[in-house]
C-alpha cells in the first residue's frame, strides 16, 4: 500500500524538472514538451494539468514583462516609478522661458532683502531655482520613495502571504521559490502607482515646500513656473505680487530647514513611523488571490488607487499622525508669519495668504491620491491655531528670541504651546532676563525620580523602620523593589545602572 502511494507522488527530481519546462515554456499549448508521465502523476495527485500550466503561462508573461522592464532581485524595482512620473510631469512638452527665469530670479532677490527684516534665520548658500515638472519629480523622488518603502515592502508581503494561503498543499512544492517573484510584481506595481501620484502632483505644485514636507534637497529652493498661473488664475491678483509672495515663503520654508538641521530628519522619521505601522488588510487580498492574473493586474492596480488595502488606522498610528500633524503645523504656521510680515508692503498678500492656507487645508487631487495609496495625508490640521501661537511670541519677544526657538529641538514649541502661547511667552521672558524658568510637569517628574533614586540608595534603605514607612508615621509598606533595593542584584524598577 506504501508503495502504491510513493507511486503517486513525484520525486524531489521530478518536481523541479516538471517547474523548469512549466516555467520555461517546454509546456507549450497544449502540454508539448512535457512528460506525459508527469502530467498524469499531476492528475493522480487531483491537479488539473491545464489549470497549473495556465498559471504557469501567466507567471511567464509576467516574468518577461518584469525582466523588459529592468526588474531584479527579490527587492522593490523603483525605476518603473521615475519613469511613470517623469511620463507625467514631461507629456505636455513645455518648459520654461527666459521671461519666466528672470521674473523669478527679480522675485527671489526683492524676497530675500524683505526676509532680511522678518527673521534672523540666514540666507541660503545656493540660489533659488526656476525649474521644470520633471526637474521637480526628480530631485523629490528619493524622498517619496523612503516614504512609501515601508507601505510597498508590506503590500508587497502580504500579496505573497496571501497567495501562499491559498495555494493548496499538494502544490506548495511545486510553486516552491514563486514568493519572491510574486512579491516583485506586488512591488513593482506599487511603485509603478506611486510614480503615477507622483506625476500627477508635479502638475499641482508651485513650490518645493508647498506640500509642507521636506521633499526638496537641503538648503534648496525652487518655484515651478509651469504650474504659476493655474494656482493664480482665480485670485484676481496681478503676477508680480503672487510671484513675489510665493517666493518669499518658498524662501522662508527652504531657510528654516536649512538652519535647523535636525528638522528635516525630525519630520522625515515621524512620517516614517507613522508609514511602517501601516498593515495591509489581506482580506480584500484573499478574494483576489484566487483569481489573480499576473499578467493581467488591473484589479490588484485598481485595489492599491482606492486605498481599500489600508484598514482603519489604529490607536497608535492615530497618535503618530496627531504628532506629525502637530511637528507640521508648527512649521508651517512660523512660514506663514515670517511671509506675513515680510510681504506687508503687498497690497494683495493677505487674499494670497489665505487661499494657500485653504489649498493646504484642502488639499488638491494628487494629494489626495497620495493619501489613499500611502495612508497618509499630510495637511496641517492645527496651522490656523499654530500661526497665532507665532504671531503671539512675535508680538511678545521679538524676532530674534522667537528664531531661537529652531535652534534645538528641545526648545522647539509643542502642541501644548499651541494650546496656550502664554505659558511659552513666559519661558522665554524668563529666559531673556536671566531668570529661571517657571517649574513645569517636566521638571516635578524629574525631581520625583532624583528622589526616589537617592532614597533607594539611602544608608537607611534596609531598616525596618524604613520598610514599614521610615518615620513611624504608618506610611504604606514599601514595594518589592524597593525592598530589594538593598541587595547586589537590583530589582527590576530599580533606577540605578546595573
Amino acid at each position: 500500500m506504501a508503495d502504491d502511494d510513493n507511486d503517486d507522488r513525484f520525486g524531489e527530481d521530478e518536481f523541479q524538472e516538471l517547474l523548469r519546462n512549466l516555467l520555461g515554456g517546454a509546456g507549450g499549448a497544449g502540454g508539448a514538451g512535457i512528460d506525459p508521465a508527469q502530467l498524469e502523476g499531476l492528475s493522480r495527485m487531483g491537479i488539473d494539468p491545464a489549470m497549473l500550466q495556465q498559471i504557469m503561462g501567466q507567471m511567464q508573461a509576467a516574468f518577461a514583462q518584469s525582466q523588459s522592464a529592468g526588474g531584479a532581485g527579490d527587492g522593490i524595482d523603483w525605476s518603473s516609478a521615475k519613469t511613470q512620473a517623469l511620463h507625467l510631469a514631461n507629456r505636455d512638452g513645455l518648459g520654461i522661458t527666459t521671461g519666466d527665469r528672470t521674473e523669478f530670479d527679480q522675485a527671489f532677490a526683492l524676497a530675500t532683502l524683505w526676509l532680511s527684516e522678518a527673521t534672523t534665520i540666514s540666507e541660503l548658500a545656493a540660489p533659488p531655482l526656476a525649474i521644470t515638472r520633471g526637474q521637480w519629480v526628480e530631485q523629490t523622488l528619493p524622498v517619496w520613495q523612503e516614504l512609501a518603502e515601508p507601505v510597498a515592502d508590506s503590500i508587497a508581503g502580504a500579496l505573497t502571504s496571501v497567495l501562499d494561503e491559498q495555494t493548496p498543499e499538494e502544490m506548495k512544492q511545486l510553486v516552491a521559490g514563486a514568493g519572491a517573484f510574486m512579491r516583485r510584481i506586488g512591488g513593482s506595481m506599487f511603485a509603478a502607482q506611486l510614480g503615477g501620484v507622483i506625476g500627477r502632483l508635479s502638475l499641482e505644485v508651485v513650490s518645493g515646500g508647498d506640500v509642507g514636507i521636506p521633499v526638496m534637497p537641503d538648503g534648496v529652493a525652487a518655484i515651478l513656473p509651469q504650474n504659476f498661473a493655474d494656482f493664480g488664475r482665480d485670485l484676481d491678483v496681478t503676477d508680480d505680487q503672487l510671484a513675489l509672495y510665493l517666493a518669499t515663503r518658498e524662501l522662508a520654508h527652504a531657510r528654516l530647514f536649512r538652519h535647523a538641521k535636525w528638522l528635516r530628519l525630525h519630520v522625515i522619521s515621524q512620517v516614517t513611523d507613522f508609514a511602517r505601522g501601516i498593515h495591509v488588510d489581506t482580506s480584500a487580498l484573499e478574494d483576489l488571490a484566487s483569481r489573480f492574473d499576473p499578467s493581467q493586474p488591473e484589479e490588484l492596480r485598481a485595489l492599491l488607487e482606492s486605498g481599500a488595502l489600508l484598514p482603519q488606522r489604529t490607536p497608535v498610528q492615530e497618535a503618530a499622525l496627531t504628532r506629525l500633524e502637530n511637528l507640521l503645523a508648527t512649521i508651517e504656521g512660523w512660514v506663514d508669519i515670517v511671509t506675513a510680515d515680510a510681504t506687508a508692503r503687498l497690497p494683495e498678500a493677505p487674499k494670497i495668504a489665505e487661499a494657500v492656507r485653504r489649498r493646504r487645508a484642502v488639499g488638491g487631487p494628487a494629494e489626495q491620491a497620495m493619501a489613499s495609496l500611502v495612508g497618509l495625508e499630510l495637511r496641517p490640521r492645527r496651522l490656523r491655531e499654530a500661526s497665532a501661537m507665532w504671531r503671539a511670541v512675535t508680538d511678545a519677544v521679538g524676532v530674534a528670541e522667537r528664531d531661537s526657538l529652531w535652534d534645538y529641538p528641545d526648545l522647539m514649541p509643542g502642541p501644548a504651546d499651541i494650546d496656550d502661547p502664554e505659558g511659552l511667552i513666559v519661558r522665554l521672558r524668563a529666559r531673556a532676563s536671566g531668570e529661571a524658568p517657571p517649574r513645569d510637569a517636566m521638571d516635578d517628574a524629574l525631581d520625583a525620580l532624583l528622589a526616589q533614586e537617592a532614597g533607594a540608595g539611602g544608608e537607611g534603605g534596609d531598616s525596618p523602620s524604613d520598610a514599614d514607612g521610615g518615620d513611624g508615621s504608618g506610611g504604606e509598606p514599601a514595594d518589592d523593589a524597593d525592598s530589594e533595593s538593598g541587595t547586589d542584584e537590583p530589582g527590576t524598577d530599580d533606577p540605578r545602572p546595573v
